[in-house]
């Protein structure tokens, strides 16, 4: 594996802003780095490899490590960038309800109640929907329904908030509905049109998430700017109403007890989204911004990454102690833990948050 050298890239700062989408990322095998080390007893035992890119809040980049040019898909961490573009569309919802439209969601009756609101105020019904079926993502949640015998439904699945305002999006446009999922769907090339003006590149792929909805394969890069302009937008335009829902009510963007959630809690302004497959992108109210992938999808090191990202980035790292890692066991006590390499560790005199 190769590290790709600090500091910006220079193509890519020219374009960083320009009014028009940049080439699509590389399809390639990403060349990722070492991001964290699983430690037992004093002695690596494991490697988790990935990329990490921190921007300053001019939108250069301060420190990268691995690739982050290579196109990869960002999951569930583009919901902001798609709700945007729900607004932009004409999507009439704010605060929970946004947030909710955003979210990744551990399947709470908050969570489901929100989505029949969102359903009910588009005249609809959870027969609409064209998510997956699935069981409520928190595994508290998920462990009552199998003891109350309740089935897969499409209310619980994580996404069905996101996929509730594209239906309200597509009904309020006069767009049909029961296709609203085909990438070439007019509300889908809304959200392609919107990805692209906030990522500032063209998608190099577009494919299908595991709830069905198109998914867009940019640039790590490409996520962190995106969210950074979604952080320092004009108050009242549909960038900064998403932040603000977001924000305000991060437990409907995930849930109780998620880490992401807690995340915003802890660092004042922060703006965060997780993804599966160990994607993280979080970005503050000035610009600044860090995105993350960790090459073999593990949770366990996204945080802990994530966290030291963001100490990179001028976060006080005092914030940040909670997110440093679940204790690794043996016989049931503490022995070690997953670390961040020593490349992540925040440069001299950059707490500023």
């Amino acid at each position: 594996m190769t590290r790709v050298p600090d500091g910006p890239d220079p193509l890519i700062q020219a374009v960083m802003y320009s009014s028009s989408p940049a080439d699509a990322p590389f399809v390639r095998e990403p060349l990722h780095a070492p991001v964290a080390h699983l430690v037992r007893g004093g002695v690596v035992e494991g490697i988790h490899y990935g990329s990490v890119v921190v921007l300053d809040a001019d939108g250069r980049v301060r420190f990268q490590l691995g690739d982050i040019e290579a196109a990869f898909y960002p999951r569930s961490a583009l919901k902001p960038v798609q709700a945007v573009a729900m607004l932009r569309a004409g999507l009439p919802l704010d605060g929970e309800l946004l947030s909710l439209a955003a979210a990744s969601h551990s399947g709470e009756e908050r969570h489901l109640a929100g989505t029949r609101r969102i359903l009910e105020l588009a005249g609809l019904a959870e027969d609409d929907l064209r998510n997956v079926p699935d069981m409520p993502f928190d595994p508290v949640v998920r462990d009552a329904w199998v003891r109350e015998g309740r089935m897969p439904s499409r209310l619980a699945q994580n996404c069905s908030g996101k996929h509730a305002a594209m239906l309200w999006t597509a009904k309020l446009n006069g767009w049909s509905l029961d296709d609203y999922l085909d990438p070439e769907h007019p509300l889908q090339r809304k959200i392609a049109a919107t990805v692209e003006d906030l990522t500032g590149q063209r998608a190099a792929r577009v494919t299908v998430d595991g709830c069905g909805a198109p998914l867009f394969a940019i640039s790590l890069h490409g996520l962190a700017r995106a969210l950074a302009r979604i952080t320092t937008a004009a108050p009242g335009t549909p960038e900064a109403r998403v932040a603000d829902a977001m924000r305000e009510h991060a437990e409907m963007a995930s849930g109780s007890g998620r880490d992401v959630a807690a995340l915003m809690r802890a660092v004042p302004g922060l703006l965060a989204k997780d993804g599966f497959e160990g994607v993280q992108v979080a970005a503050l109210p000035d610009g600044r911004a860090v995105a993350v992938k960790i090459a073999d999808g593990a949770n366990r090191a996204r945080i802990p990454v994530a966290a030291a990202a963001l100490a990179r980035a001028g976060v006080d790292p005092a914030l940040l102690t909670e997110f440093a890692g679940e204790p690794l066991l043996g016989g049931g006590e503490p022995v070690g833990s997953v670390r961040p390499v020593r490349a992540l560790d925040p440069a001299p005199a950059t707490a500023r948050a």
